[in-house]
């Protein structure tokens, strides 16, 4: 590898860091600097906007670091009729049951780029969108693994004991776990595992979502907004049971594989999510799930690193992770397939 950037790649690499500065009004990218609650939301929108995933739940700014959830769902009906003459009309306290407050972690997000693939992407116009597009894909890529990974938030994080990034936040399956651990079921007749398959807890994958979604506040359950998360595992086992049956009819094969095989399990819209649990089921809605940073906490900085070959983005702001309304989530794990 290149000790150094290429004339090209320094020119254009010197030249995003001038755009960089005037972009967020300061002086020189090379120095850390706070970027304005507006700009940090702009910032935020096109890193969510490089997942699927983060598009369809909330990734939202707050302006404190503790605070009240900003999305309190209701937790059931509120119509009916008052006789005036003898009683007041009452407004109903259908707010979520659950705990309603969050707290943020200071979250770092840094990312090196190396100068041979600056000195690659220099002959590109589009040069500096590469850059951005490089750094936002892998924060958005994190953020996801945080979500359903993190157990914890340490004081400072260990990449080779947590390579799934569990030290960085506590995520939303290790919330359910703490404050909902009636809603999640770990084993089965089996100690330490739900077993699935025949003979199994459950004799399939139908069967195990559904009885997920039971676990749901019985007054969220037909809202018609839930969706079932299935691990790639689960997934893959039950679409090569679908091959085994029908992949030698060409027009079978077809129809599966068109579909992807999560159609519908239990009655609800399912999905494979990256760096989802590969033995895990959740039943909640996507706008349940929600992503908070704190608007004014933002920094960023680049840097030319020639001591490691390379360019640095640095990125840190608070952050946490919600689930909305605890009695709308629900989930089921360390599910083990039973042998044909």
């Amino acid at each position: 590898m290149s000790q150094n950037l290429s004339v090209l790649g320094a020119k254009m690499y010197a030249q995003m860091q001038l755009d960089v500065a005037e972009t967020y009004g300061v002086e020189l990218a090379t120095k850390m600097f706070s970027v304005e609650p507006t700009i940090a939301q702009e910032l935020n929108d096109a890193i969510t906007a490089k997942s699927d995933f983060l598009q369809r739940i909330n990734v939202i700014g707050v302006s404190e670091i503790k605070g009240q959830k900003v999305f309190l769902g209701v937790s059931g009906p509120v119509t009916g009729r008052t006789n005036t003459k003898t009683t007041d009309r009452e407004a109903k306290d259908v707010s979520a049951l659950d705990d309603s407050t969050y707290e943020l972690s200071s979250t770092e997000s840094d990312v090196g780029i190396p100068y041979a693939k600056i000195d690659a992407w220099a002959k590109f116009p589009e040069f500096a969108q590469k850059y951005s597009a490089a750094v936002q894909k892998q924060i958005a890529l994190d953020r996801i693994m945080v979500g359903f990974h993190g157990t914890h938030a340490a004081v400072e994080t260990d990449l080779d004991a947590f390579p799934m990034l569990q030290d960085v936040n506590k995520g939303w399956l290790q919330i359910a776990r703490d404050q909902i651990p009636e809603q999640v079921l770990k084993e089965g007749k089996v100690a330490g595992k739900v077993t699935l398959g025949a003979g199994g807890d459950y004799a399939n994958l139908d069967a195990l979502v559904h009885d997920t979604k039971q676990m749901v506040d019985e007054r969220l359950r037909d809202g018609g907004d839930l969706v079932a998360i299935i691990g790639s595992d689960l997934l893959a086992a039950d679409k090569a049971k679908l091959y085994a049956k029908q992949g030698d009819v060409p027009t079978e094969k077809e129809r599966i594989e068109d579909a992807q095989v999560i159609a519908t399990y239990g009655g609800l819209p399912s999905f494979s999510v990256p760096f989802f649990p590969t033995d895990t089921v959740v039943v909640t809605s996507f706008d349940n799930l929600s992503i908070y940073f704190q608007d004014s906490s933002w920094r960023k900085q680049t840097v030319d690193n020639p001591k490691r070959s390379r360019v640095e983005d640095y990125n840190s702001r608070n952050e946490g992770y919600v689930i909305e309304q605890l009695e709308k989530f629900a989930m089921i794990e360390n599910v083990e397939l039973v042998a044909a």
